[in-house]
């Protein structure tokens, strides 16, 4: 196990470098810089091309592409992500600050999809076919067909504007001291935007792998011993149903969570990491763009790592070669 760990953390370091060359492409490919975004268009009128390239010089936006790449590179090696070109902060800071409250809203979000995705699937999957089966696949695409900013839009039109419950944005009231339940009431709306598509994927999931397991020639035999079914249900198919499902939340939470932040995260002016990457690509903030898509990139690669080692450990007939 040791060697397949340290085998995939080698085989990361192509994949990163990959990712990062092909992320700093596409950003700076993209319409407009930094330059002209920072700029008051009534001083840039002003500007000669050399001062606009004086300027460009300052911030390193002179050189060629491969050659800036290698220099962030270079820098990337010593622990530096660079400096944020809107605020000259440094970029680990700004991550560093949004990841927080991002883990928050995901773990939320998981928590809530675990909660209602597990009980729907096992439940379709005892009553097979019937109308609670029908109904709980047709919520969970509901939960997926319907955007998630339609619904987020939708709650807060409820929820904040009529009903006035719960905040409409923010991670906290302005002006208050922390308080839990001040937390947990800017928290529900945003986590439960983000965990409907999640938990949709859960049930169907759960769905699938229970009638499997239902099947086996083992529940067969138990039920002819007279097992009574609950505890045929929760005891014996439930921990093996669940094992595929640990897959699948192993491999979602680090990209659908992560990248379903962002619209969220937005909607709801949540400032986390989804809200802080809308910033820096209206900003066209090049150093911090590169530093939050790198931080995607390593958690993605080692949620996929943790999940084939946990599978590994809780499935006996997986082996992984030395």
């Amino acid at each position: 196990m040791l060697r397949y760990i340290i085998r995939r953390l080698l085989l990361s370091v192509p994949i990163l470098l990959g990712i990062t060359a092909l992320t700093y492409v596409i950003i700076n490919a993209a319409p407009g810089d930094p330059v002209s975004m920072m700029m008051d268009p009534t001083v840039a009128v002003a500007l000669s091309e050399a001062d606009v390239l004086q300027i460009k010089k300052s911030l390193g936006l002179d050189k060629p592409l491969p050659v800036r790449y290698v220099l962030w590179l270079k820098e990337l090696g010593k622990g530096n992500l660079g400096f944020s070109v809107r605020t000259s902060e440094p970029v680990l800071k700004r991550i560093t600050r949004r990841l927080w409250p991002t883990v928050q809203l995901m773990g939320a979000a998981l928590l809530m999809s675990l909660a209602l995705g597990i009980p729907m699937g096992v439940l379709s999957a005892v009553r097979q076919y019937s109308w609670v089966d029908y109904a709980t696949t047709v919520t969970a695409f509901s939960f997926v067909s319907v955007p998630s900013f339609f619904i987020g839009l939708g709650m807060i039109s409820i929820f904040s504007l009529k009903l006035d419950l719960l905040p409409t944005a923010g991670m906290e009231t302005l002006g208050a001291s922390f308080s839990l339940t001040d937390r947990l009431q800017h928290l529900i709306m945003p986590g439960v935007v983000l965990g409907l598509g999640f938990t949709a994927d859960i049930m169907r999931y759960t769905r699938a792998s229970m009638l499997e397991v239902l099947g086996q020639d083992y529940m067969r035999t138990a039920r002819a011993k007279g097992l009574v079914e609950r505890r045929l249900v929760f005891v014996h198919a439930l921990p093996n149903g669940l094992i595929p499902v640990v897959t699948v939340i192993g491999l979602n939470v680090s990209s659908r969570l992560l990248a379903g932040a962002v619209i969220t995260e937005a909607i709801f002016q949540w400032p986390g990491m989804g809200l802080l990457s809308i910033e820096a690509i209206h900003q066209r903030d090049y150093p911090v763009l590169m530093g939050i898509n790198l931080t995607a990139a390593v958690i993605v690669l080692f949620g996929n790592l943790v999940t084939d080692v946990v599978y590994g450990i809780i499935d006996p007939r997986i082996r992984y070669a030395s």
